[in-house]
């Protein structure tokens, strides 16, 4: 089935690649969608695909990559519009 995530991270996340690295697990998972930077600091990533690659993609935001410091993760489960067919960064 089907599924989709919009996650918030906040914490010292922009400066280490964290996008790329979500971008490159995302891939690996099969997972589509995009993510970037927000103004406030934290970064905005919507993931859709099958429901266990989406789960773990959320995981993965939760760990960060080794160089983030995640202080929090808040991810909300929304409808799947099956908009994307690849993975997008965006500032």
């Amino acid at each position: 089935m089907a599924v989709r995530a919009r996650v918030l991270v906040s914490g010292r996340v922009q400066g280490v690649g964290f996008r790329w690295a979500v971008e490159g697990e995302a891939q690996t998972e099969g997972v589509t969608g995009w993510v970037k930077n927000l103004p406030d600091g934290r970064v905005e990533a919507v993931f859709e695909g099958d429901e266990a690659p989406v789960q773990r993609m959320v995981e993965f935001c939760r760990r960060g990559p080794a160089a983030a410091r995640v202080d929090g993760v808040q991810a909300a489960r929304e409808e799947y519009t099956g908009e994307f067919d690849g993975f997008f960064i965006r500032r």
